[in-house]
Protein backbone atom coordinates (compact mmCIF):
# COMPACT_ATOMS: atom_id res chain seq x y z
CA UNK A 1 0.00 0.00 0.00
CA UNK A 2 1.05 3.59 -0.79
CA UNK A 3 1.03 6.97 1.68
CA UNK A 4 0.09 9.81 -1.00
CA UNK A 5 1.60 13.03 0.08
CA UNK A 6 -0.22 16.22 -1.25
CA UNK A 7 1.32 19.43 -1.69
CA UNK A 8 4.55 21.50 -2.67
CA UNK A 9 7.47 20.89 -4.76
CA UNK A 10 10.18 23.55 -5.29
CA UNK A 11 13.49 24.76 -5.34
CA UNK A 12 15.35 25.88 -2.04
CA UNK A 13 17.71 28.27 -3.09
CA UNK A 14 20.76 29.04 -0.38
CA UNK A 15 22.17 31.85 -0.33
CA UNK A 16 25.82 30.69 -0.44
CA UNK A 17 27.89 34.08 -0.60
CA UNK A 18 27.98 37.62 -1.87
CA UNK A 19 30.39 39.61 -3.32
CA UNK A 20 31.44 42.87 -2.17
CA UNK A 21 29.87 44.41 -5.13
CA UNK A 22 26.50 42.92 -4.54
CA UNK A 23 26.70 39.39 -6.47
CA UNK A 24 25.18 36.49 -5.00
CA UNK A 25 25.74 33.35 -5.26
CA UNK A 26 23.15 30.46 -4.50
CA UNK A 27 23.13 26.75 -3.59
CA UNK A 28 20.13 25.45 -5.11
CA UNK A 29 18.40 22.29 -3.55
CA UNK A 30 15.07 20.37 -4.19
CA UNK A 31 12.53 20.77 -1.36
CA UNK A 32 8.90 21.69 -0.33
CA UNK A 33 7.97 20.38 2.76
CA UNK A 34 5.50 17.36 1.22
CA UNK A 35 8.20 16.59 -1.36
CA UNK A 36 10.61 16.32 1.38
CA UNK A 37 7.81 13.73 3.22
CA UNK A 38 7.51 11.53 0.16
CA UNK A 39 11.45 11.14 -0.25
CA UNK A 40 11.88 10.62 3.38
CA UNK A 41 8.83 8.04 3.60
CA UNK A 42 10.66 5.97 0.26
CA UNK A 43 14.59 6.56 1.89
CA UNK A 44 13.30 4.82 4.88
CA UNK A 45 12.11 1.37 3.12
CA UNK A 46 8.27 2.91 2.89
CA UNK A 47 6.06 3.47 -0.36
CA UNK A 48 4.81 6.79 -0.93
CA UNK A 49 3.40 8.71 -4.15
CA UNK A 50 3.60 12.74 -4.46
CA UNK A 51 0.39 15.01 -5.66
CA UNK A 52 1.30 18.00 -6.55
CA UNK A 53 1.85 20.48 -9.94
CA UNK A 54 4.96 20.04 -11.93
CA UNK A 55 6.73 22.65 -14.08
CA UNK A 56 7.70 21.37 -17.68
CA UNK A 57 10.23 23.97 -16.97
CA UNK A 58 14.44 23.06 -16.46
CA UNK A 59 13.77 22.88 -12.93
CA UNK A 60 11.00 20.80 -12.93
CA UNK A 61 12.16 17.91 -15.16
CA UNK A 62 14.78 17.61 -12.51
CA UNK A 63 12.34 17.61 -9.66
CA UNK A 64 10.13 14.74 -11.08
CA UNK A 65 13.74 12.65 -12.34
CA UNK A 66 14.71 13.23 -8.44
CA UNK A 67 11.51 12.04 -7.34
CA UNK A 68 12.41 8.96 -9.68
CA UNK A 69 15.58 8.12 -8.14
CA UNK A 70 14.41 8.30 -4.90
CA UNK A 71 12.13 5.71 -5.78
CA UNK A 72 8.71 7.93 -4.96
CA UNK A 73 5.63 6.91 -7.30
CA UNK A 74 5.03 9.63 -10.13
CA UNK A 75 2.19 9.16 -11.77
CA UNK A 76 -0.17 11.81 -9.17
CA UNK A 77 2.24 14.08 -10.97
CA UNK A 78 0.26 17.02 -12.60
CA UNK A 79 2.55 18.65 -15.04
CA UNK A 80 1.67 22.09 -16.74
CA UNK A 81 3.92 25.05 -18.59
CA UNK A 82 3.76 26.99 -15.47
CA UNK A 83 7.27 27.81 -13.83
CA UNK A 84 8.41 26.41 -10.79
CA UNK A 85 8.34 27.73 -7.35
CA UNK A 86 11.25 29.40 -5.87
CA UNK A 87 12.24 29.58 -2.43
CA UNK A 88 14.83 31.59 -1.25
CA UNK A 89 16.53 30.98 2.16
CA UNK A 90 18.45 32.79 4.71
CA UNK A 91 19.91 30.85 7.88
CA UNK A 92 20.68 32.23 11.36
CA UNK A 93 23.74 31.61 13.44
CA UNK A 94 22.13 28.88 15.08
CA UNK A 95 21.01 27.39 11.44
CA UNK A 96 17.26 28.33 11.81
CA UNK A 97 16.18 29.77 7.94
CA UNK A 98 13.89 32.62 7.29
CA UNK A 99 11.93 31.55 3.92
CA UNK A 100 10.89 34.19 0.97
CA UNK A 101 8.95 32.20 -1.46
CA UNK A 102 8.15 33.19 -5.59
CA UNK A 103 5.74 30.81 -6.56
CA UNK A 104 2.04 32.41 -6.95
CA UNK A 105 1.03 31.51 -10.41
CA UNK A 106 3.32 28.92 -10.30
CA UNK A 107 2.57 25.08 -11.00
CA UNK A 108 2.45 24.00 -7.41
CA UNK A 109 -0.02 26.78 -7.08
CA UNK A 110 -2.18 26.15 -9.21
CA UNK A 111 -3.45 22.20 -9.23
CA UNK A 112 -7.23 22.66 -9.59
CA UNK A 113 -10.22 20.25 -8.59
CA UNK A 114 -11.12 19.62 -12.01
CA UNK A 115 -7.31 18.48 -13.14
CA UNK A 116 -7.22 15.56 -9.68
CA UNK A 117 -6.03 12.63 -10.66
CA UNK A 118 -8.72 9.33 -9.05
CA UNK A 119 -7.50 7.80 -5.68
CA UNK A 120 -6.01 4.55 -6.47
CA UNK A 121 -6.91 1.14 -4.61
CA UNK A 122 -3.89 1.59 -2.92
CA UNK A 123 -3.60 4.69 -1.81
CA UNK A 124 -4.30 3.99 1.89
CA UNK A 125 -3.23 6.99 3.37
CA UNK A 126 -2.96 10.82 2.74
CA UNK A 127 -0.75 13.68 4.35
CA UNK A 128 -1.41 16.95 3.88
CA UNK A 129 0.68 20.71 4.70
CA UNK A 130 2.39 23.63 4.02
CA UNK A 131 1.35 26.45 2.13
CA UNK A 132 -0.45 24.08 -0.46
CA UNK A 133 -3.33 23.84 2.46
CA UNK A 134 -4.36 27.94 2.02
CA UNK A 135 -2.98 28.86 -1.69
CA UNK A 136 -6.33 28.88 -3.67
CA UNK A 137 -6.57 26.78 -6.45
CA UNK A 138 -4.64 24.19 -5.13
CA UNK A 139 -6.17 24.42 -1.47
CA UNK A 140 -10.05 23.82 -2.22
CA UNK A 141 -8.58 20.98 -4.62
CA UNK A 142 -6.99 19.55 -1.97
CA UNK A 143 -9.93 20.29 0.62
CA UNK A 144 -12.23 18.35 -2.01
CA UNK A 145 -9.76 15.78 -1.82
CA UNK A 146 -9.81 15.50 2.11
CA UNK A 147 -13.50 15.08 1.68
CA UNK A 148 -12.99 12.30 -0.69
CA UNK A 149 -10.87 10.60 1.72
CA UNK A 150 -13.30 8.29 2.48
CA UNK A 151 -12.24 5.83 5.31
CA UNK A 152 -8.20 6.45 4.43
CA UNK A 153 -5.40 7.27 7.28
CA UNK A 154 -5.02 11.40 7.04
CA UNK A 155 -1.78 12.88 8.45
CA UNK A 156 -1.33 16.76 8.30
CA UNK A 157 1.42 19.19 9.62
CA UNK A 158 0.20 22.39 9.21
CA UNK A 159 4.06 24.12 8.30
CA UNK A 160 3.20 27.74 8.31
CA UNK A 161 4.02 30.19 6.10
CA UNK A 162 3.00 33.44 6.40
CA UNK A 163 5.19 35.02 4.07
CA UNK A 164 3.02 33.09 1.36
CA UNK A 165 -0.23 34.09 2.95
CA UNK A 166 -0.41 36.33 5.95
CA UNK A 167 -3.68 35.86 6.53
CA UNK A 168 -3.62 33.94 10.46
CA UNK A 169 -7.08 33.37 9.90
CA UNK A 170 -6.69 31.66 6.52
CA UNK A 171 -4.58 29.48 8.39
CA UNK A 172 -7.01 28.82 11.27
CA UNK A 173 -9.43 28.15 9.25
CA UNK A 174 -7.91 25.69 7.30
CA UNK A 175 -5.70 23.66 10.01
CA UNK A 176 -9.46 23.42 11.66
CA UNK A 177 -11.35 21.44 9.01
CA UNK A 178 -8.00 19.27 8.51
CA UNK A 179 -8.15 18.89 12.43
CA UNK A 180 -11.76 17.22 12.08
CA UNK A 181 -10.61 14.63 9.54
CA UNK A 182 -7.09 14.04 10.72
CA UNK A 183 -5.98 10.83 12.52
CA UNK A 184 -2.19 12.10 13.06
CA UNK A 185 -1.61 15.80 13.71
CA UNK A 186 1.64 17.40 14.45
CA UNK A 187 2.79 20.96 14.79
CA UNK A 188 5.37 22.90 15.96
CA UNK A 189 5.50 24.96 19.13
CA UNK A 190 6.11 27.99 16.84
CA UNK A 191 3.22 27.33 14.29
CA UNK A 192 1.40 27.22 17.49
CA UNK A 193 2.05 30.20 19.08
CA UNK A 194 1.54 32.34 15.59
CA UNK A 195 -1.80 30.89 15.21
CA UNK A 196 -3.30 30.56 18.73
CA UNK A 197 -1.05 33.33 20.67
CA UNK A 198 -0.80 32.49 24.36
CA UNK A 199 -3.11 29.33 24.29
CA UNK A 200 -1.30 27.02 26.29
CA UNK A 201 -0.01 23.55 23.98
CA UNK A 202 -1.68 21.34 25.65
CA UNK A 203 -5.37 23.28 25.02
CA UNK A 204 -4.79 23.42 21.36
CA UNK A 205 -4.04 19.76 21.71
CA UNK A 206 -6.66 18.62 23.95
CA UNK A 207 -9.17 20.32 22.09
CA UNK A 208 -7.75 18.32 18.61
CA UNK A 209 -8.11 15.21 20.15
CA UNK A 210 -11.80 16.00 21.38
CA UNK A 211 -12.09 16.90 17.26
CA UNK A 212 -11.40 12.84 16.94
CA UNK A 213 -7.66 13.25 16.31
CA UNK A 214 -6.11 9.94 17.18
CA UNK A 215 -2.28 11.67 17.93
CA UNK A 216 -1.55 15.02 18.31
CA UNK A 217 2.44 15.68 18.41
CA UNK A 218 3.92 18.94 19.18
CA UNK A 219 7.87 19.55 18.18
CA UNK A 220 9.91 22.23 19.68
CA UNK A 221 13.12 22.07 17.80
CA UNK A 222 15.49 20.53 19.78
CA UNK A 223 13.89 20.79 22.98
CA UNK A 224 10.84 18.16 23.93
CA UNK A 225 8.41 16.73 22.07
CA UNK A 226 5.42 16.37 23.77
CA UNK A 227 1.98 13.77 22.14
CA UNK A 228 -1.19 13.41 23.36
CA UNK A 229 -3.29 10.40 22.37
CA UNK A 230 -6.78 9.75 21.86
CA UNK A 231 -6.89 7.40 24.67
CA UNK A 232 -6.10 9.75 27.23
CA UNK A 233 -2.36 8.64 27.05
CA UNK A 234 0.44 12.01 27.62
CA UNK A 235 4.21 11.86 26.88
CA UNK A 236 7.18 13.67 26.26
CA UNK A 237 10.44 12.78 24.90
CA UNK A 238 13.97 15.10 24.84
CA UNK A 239 15.68 14.76 21.65
CA UNK A 240 19.16 14.05 20.96
CA UNK A 241 21.74 16.18 21.09
CA UNK A 242 23.69 16.64 17.88
CA UNK A 243 25.79 19.40 15.56
CA UNK A 244 23.63 21.48 14.06
CA UNK A 245 24.08 22.63 10.13
CA UNK A 246 20.33 24.04 9.48
CA UNK A 247 17.54 23.18 10.48
CA UNK A 248 15.90 22.67 7.26
CA UNK A 249 13.42 19.67 6.82
CA UNK A 250 14.08 18.99 10.03
CA UNK A 251 10.62 18.31 10.41
CA UNK A 252 9.54 16.76 7.56
CA UNK A 253 12.24 14.19 8.64
CA UNK A 254 10.16 14.06 11.82
CA UNK A 255 6.80 13.54 10.03
CA UNK A 256 8.35 11.78 7.10
CA UNK A 257 9.46 8.75 10.12
CA UNK A 258 6.41 8.91 11.76
CA UNK A 259 4.66 8.13 9.11
CA UNK A 260 7.23 5.22 7.61
CA UNK A 261 7.11 3.50 10.84
CA UNK A 262 3.38 3.46 10.68
CA UNK A 263 2.88 2.14 7.54
CA UNK A 264 5.92 -0.77 7.95
CA UNK A 265 3.39 -2.45 11.07
CA UNK A 266 0.41 -2.51 8.33
CA UNK A 267 -2.89 -0.59 8.14
CA UNK A 268 -1.90 2.67 9.65
CA UNK A 269 -4.39 4.01 11.36
CA UNK A 270 -4.64 0.29 13.24
CA UNK A 271 -0.91 0.60 13.52
CA UNK A 272 -1.34 4.08 15.50
CA UNK A 273 -4.91 3.10 17.55
CA UNK A 274 -2.54 0.22 18.88
CA UNK A 275 0.34 2.22 20.18
CA UNK A 276 0.42 2.19 23.99
CA UNK A 277 2.73 4.57 26.00
CA UNK A 278 6.51 2.87 25.32
CA UNK A 279 5.04 2.86 21.39
CA UNK A 280 4.72 6.42 20.84
CA UNK A 281 7.61 7.33 23.09
CA UNK A 282 9.78 4.38 20.67
CA UNK A 283 7.94 6.49 17.50
CA UNK A 284 8.82 10.28 18.77
CA UNK A 285 12.39 9.00 19.70
CA UNK A 286 12.78 7.77 15.83
CA UNK A 287 12.00 10.48 14.27
CA UNK A 288 13.75 12.91 16.68
CA UNK A 289 17.03 10.72 15.51
CA UNK A 290 15.64 11.03 12.25
CA UNK A 291 15.82 15.07 12.38
CA UNK A 292 18.87 15.01 14.15
CA UNK A 293 20.48 13.36 11.49
CA UNK A 294 19.04 15.63 8.81
CA UNK A 295 20.43 18.71 10.90
CA UNK A 296 23.48 17.66 10.75
CA UNK A 297 23.80 18.35 7.19
CA UNK A 298 23.05 21.14 4.61
CA UNK A 299 19.30 21.39 3.47
CA UNK A 300 16.84 19.29 3.75
CA UNK A 301 19.10 15.93 3.23
CA UNK A 302 16.37 13.40 4.87
CA UNK A 303 18.36 9.81 6.34
CA UNK A 304 18.02 6.17 5.02
CA UNK A 305 17.16 3.59 7.51
CA UNK A 306 20.84 2.63 7.29
CA UNK A 307 21.99 6.26 8.25
CA UNK A 308 19.44 5.70 10.90
CA UNK A 309 20.85 2.61 12.28
CA UNK A 310 24.27 3.98 12.18
CA UNK A 311 23.52 6.70 14.04
CA UNK A 312 21.73 4.84 16.71
CA UNK A 313 25.23 2.90 17.35
CA UNK A 314 27.20 4.64 20.42
CA UNK A 315 30.08 5.86 18.20
CA UNK A 316 27.50 7.89 16.21
CA UNK A 317 26.24 8.99 19.48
Amino acid sequence: MTLLICGEALYDMFLDCEDDDGTLRFDARIGGSPFNVAVGISRLGGKSALLTGISRDMLGVRLAAALEREGVDTRFLIRSGRRTTLSLVGLDAEGVPAYMFYGLGSADCNVKRKKLPPLTADIDGMHFGSYSLVVKPVANAFAQLLRDAGERFVSVDPNVRTMVEPDLDVWRERVAEYAARADLLKISTEDLEALYPGEAPEKRATDWIAAGVELVVVTDGGDAVNAWKQDGLTTRVTPPKSKVVDTVGAGDTFQATMLAQLQAAGDLRQALRDLDRDGVDALLDLAARAAAITCSRRGADLPTRADLEAWSLPTGE
